[in-house]
């Protein structure tokens, strides 16, 4: 890949989602805006479509897929309770 394109690559993001049920679900994509509204719709992951998707309530940006699914993949990890502290810790406030 060109230097030009490396510098221009778009920024990976991992988030949290919060569902209908109180429930979160964690994923990675390159544009929030519309892969929330993918959950919302029915179309975005299993989980979403089953608990019904509300609001993402935290995201980090990362350079690459590999950063954002291997930070993907920490979040998932963690229990209910540090994942509600994550969230009352970011900086993120959804509208």
């Amino acid at each position: 890949m060109p230097k030009d394109d490396l510098n221009n690559a778009k920024p990976w993001y991992v988030y949290i989602l919060l569902c209908a049920d109180n429930t979160y679900y964690t994923g990675i994509t390159v544009d929030l805006n519309s892969r929330l509204e993918a959950h919302k719709s029915g179309i975005g992951a299993k989980y979403t479509r089953a608990h019904g998707a509300k609001e993402i309530v935290f995201f980090e940006e990362h350079k690459n897929q590999k950063e954002a699914a291997t930070r993907e993949a920490e979040i998932k990890k963690l229990s209910r309770k540090e994942k509600v502290n994550l969230v009352k810790l970011s900086s993120f406030k959804s509208h």
